[in-house]
């Protein structure tokens, strides 16, 4: 039955999109974002933030100011409307200051000029307070966050206690940045009690939600629009402090205000991944079985709430152990929030814990891969649930064959091109499988093209293509006629991009509610007295190729397919449409979903200068359905580039008597470019995981970045000899 085939396994080998559905729109530059949308008579607003790291505002004299050529308002703590304050914002309620770049007061002008002149001419005070500053300095002063965050099983002493190899080491990685090609922007205006917000975001509905709470007025009087996002990566997935104020200062001066931060506003202000210091103690038996995975990990949090970089998360199901112990601790420091960053927690837990299964692999002189092989978990260890789909044995083995992994010498130092230390060095990826439910609508257009509207938004990860595809693939039609219209909040609700969620979540709802469409067109025809197929049975037709077809002849012996224009045209001339939700699958709470992934990676360095070169990454994913290989691979590989920042390159530099962070800007703050990036090689397995959904797939926006530091780090030790724990791999430490 057409009605029950969202309910079959979908074959995976549909026909592919070749090329980017929303590519040609951005390389002619139609493709708006949020803060190029020409809206009549808008102003501009600059944000003015604090330079000290604790206190108070004691006073601003605005007079200055509001004389400026082209000021219209200045809004601060002491004149700012009342509002309900959500989450981690900073808007103007209080004079308390929490961290360096605080925003404590927006100018609204004619130009984004006259607004920053006019900036200057503010005369602030403040009742400045001692500042707790300096991760290191205040490690005594760790506790639990809010939500406590421990695990514990088996007997942990008993464990290590008859361990032949122990390995007690600290990993430590560093605050780091986001820094999206787009930084974030609103474009708010209001009409009465209705607000219509541009804004570069992660979640169009969780931006909806919150502007309507916090302003007071009904969901359905907020109008979000997001059709293309220049990056996120995990900081557009809150609604922060300069979209509230965009809609803020747009009521108080009567027009529409527009808030663009500049990119030393992207450090602080909207988030960053916290540092972490992560102690992990592996416990195994001389045959290499894992007794104990021990690991702790401290991370800095704000002031203004806890946020916890969930590192010691990823250990409690990697590997199979006898016991595990693992636990978080935050220390509250005056600094801007933490936030989701590519892969939070496991980016940087897979750091400390695949490198010190490297040593652990050492110490027992065995092979890494065979290490990891050993302690595969064959299910779930926290829970004892069986994995929806699991095939990370298979990636390792393809990976290393593609790599020439057994080639590696395993003694430090021994393998040389001249001058060149070459080294190898891999790690496990993984990521969990999540989703959520999701509402679409599909029309049949009388032109013979299909719609799909739905309320989600492209990161520029490919969302657009994916839909496409999941409404040809329902279909069998081929997806350049398909139009896909997302990044609305009049859409049917969607839920936000981050945690991997986007793909496994749309593509379903879309796929959905096609197959309802479809339905709805066999019967149109099954009534029709002129179509081939009257009176037949609804679910013996199918469609292809912009005909309606009988599945089987038995039902209606001889019948010719019929052109579906044709069948609309001839009733009423109306698009057919269906709308469906996507739910999740009502047996999830008896399995576990989870991405896997083997990264290897080959390293010279320079046995003079130090300097290392990442010259090849190899790595094959279990992620379900690839639904797109351009698409997909670019994503994986785009996370291995992120693996060679993390790795090598990225690092935000605190101020300790002020917090702020020195190096915010592209000049210091240094991320990889193209010499810096060589051969990366990428495959996916390409396994329907049909358990977690029935198109099989699973999200890998955040997975390509799991393991590769890792990954490189255990490469640098195979050339150098030289084991670095702490992040970014600089010069530095490999000349130490």
């Amino acid at each position: 039955m057409i009605a029950q085939e969202v309910q079959t396994n979908v074959p995976p080998d549909t026909r592919e999109l070749g090329h980017r559905y929303d590519g040609v729109a951005k390389v002619t530059g139609r493709a708006k974002y949020a803060a190029e949308f020409p809206v009549k008579g808008v102003a501009y607003g600059h944000i003015v933030t604090a330079t000290i790291p604790a206190g108070e505002v004691a006073s601003i004299d605005t007079s200055a100011a509001e004389r400026a050529s082209g000021v219209h308002n200045v809004l601060t703590p002491f004149n700012a409307p009342r509002v309900t304050v959500s989450g981690n914002v900073n808007i103007l309620q209080d004079t308390t200051v929490y961290f360096s770049g605080q925003p404590i007061a927006v100018i609204v002008a004619r130009s984004l000029p006259e607004a920053r002149q006019a900036a200057k001419l503010l005369r602030i005070t403040y009742k400045e307070q001692p500042a707790k500053l300096g991760f290191h300095a205040h490690l005594a002063d760790a506790r639990p966050p809010g939500r406590g965050r421990e695990t514990r099983r088996g007997d942990p002493d008993a464990s290590l206690a008859k361990a032949a190899v122990v390995i007690d080491n600290i990993y430590s990685t560093p605050i780091e940045n986001h820094n999206p090609m787009e930084p974030h922007a609103t474009i708010a205006s209001w009409d009465g009690d209705k607000l219509e917000v541009y804004d570069a975001t992660q979640g169009i509905s969780g931006t909806q939600g919150t502007l309507a709470r916090t302003f007071g007025i009904p969901q359905a009087n907020v109008h979000v629009i997001n059709p293309y996002v220049g990056g996120g990566f995990g900081c557009k997935g809150y609604t922060w402090s300069h979209t509230v104020l965009a809609c803020m200062a747009a009521k108080v001066a009567g027009r529409p205000v527009k808030i663009a931060l500049d990119r030393g506003q992207m450090f602080g202000p909207v988030g960053s991944r916290p540092n972490t210091y992560q102690h992990i103690k592996l416990a195994a038996a001389s045959d290499g079985k894992l007794l104990l995975q021990h690991h702790e990990s401290t991370c800095y949090t704000s002031l203004i709430q806890d946020w916890v970089e969930g590192a010691a998360g990823q250990t409690s199901l990697m590997y199979d152990s006898e016991s595990l112990f693992t636990e978080h601790k935050v220390v509250p420091l005056n600094l801007g929030m933490g936030t989701w960053m590519r892969a939070p927690g496991e980016s940087t837990g897979s750091f400390g814990l695949e490198v010190a299964l490297d040593e652990l692999a050492e110490k027992l002189n065995m092979d890494p891969v065979q290490l990891r092989l050993i302690n595969y978990a064959e299910k779930n260890p926290e829970n004892g649930k069986p994995w929806s789909s699991k095939h990370l044995r298979e990636a390792y083995s393809q990976a290393a064959d593609r790599f020439g992994w057994s080639k590696r010498n395993a003694k430090p130092g021994q393998m040389r091109e001249g001058d060149l230390l070459i080294g190898y060095g891999m790690a496990t990826a993984n990521y969990g499988a999540g989703r959520s439910p999701s509402s679409a609508i599909v029309r049949i257009q009388p032109n013979g093209r299909v719609y799909v509207g739905i309320g989600t938004q492209d990161l520029g990860t490919g969302t657009y293509t994916i839909l496409a595809q999941s409404v040809a693939q329902a279909l069998n039609m081929d997806p350049s006629l398909v139009d896909v219209k997302l990044g609305d909040t009049t859409l049917p609700r969607s839920g936000g991009s981050g945690g991997s969620t986007t793909a496994a979540s749309v593509c379903p709802a879309v796929y959905e509610a096609a197959v309802a469409a479809k339905v709805k067109l066999a019967q149109v025809a099954v009534a029709d007295p002129h179509s081939p197929f009257h009176g037949a049975n609804a679910d013996d037709l199918d469609t292809r190729d912009g005909q309606l077809y009988l599945k089987s002849t038995m039902a209606k012996a001889g019948a010719d397919p019929e052109s579906i224009t044709a069948l609309i045209a001839r009733n009423g001339g109306e698009a057919i449409e269906a709308t469906a939700t996507s739910q999740l699958a009502p047996d999830r709470d008896t399995f576990t979903s989870h991405s896997w992934g083997a990264v290897f990676v080959e390293v010279a360095v320079n046995a003079h200068t130090h300097m290392p070169l990442v010259r090849r990454a190899v790595a094959t994913y279990d992620i379900g359905t690839l639904l797109n290989k351009k698409t997909g691979t670019n994503q994986l590989s785009g996370g291995i580039v992120w693996g060679i920042g993390m790795a090598l390159h990225e690092e935000a530099h605190i101020d300790h008597r002020y917090g702020r962070t020195i190096n915010e800007n592209f000049a210091e703050y240094h991320v990889p470019v193209n010499a810096d990036v060589h051969e990366i090689d990428v495959t996916c397995l390409n396994i329907p995981d049909y358990k977690f959904n029935q198109l099989g797939c699973r999200g890998i926006g955040e997975i390509g970045i799991t393991g590769v530091a890792a990954a490189i780090s255990n490469a640098i030790y195979n050339a150098t000899g030289k084991r670095v724990r702490d992040l970014p791999i600089t010069l530095d430490k490999l000349m130490a």
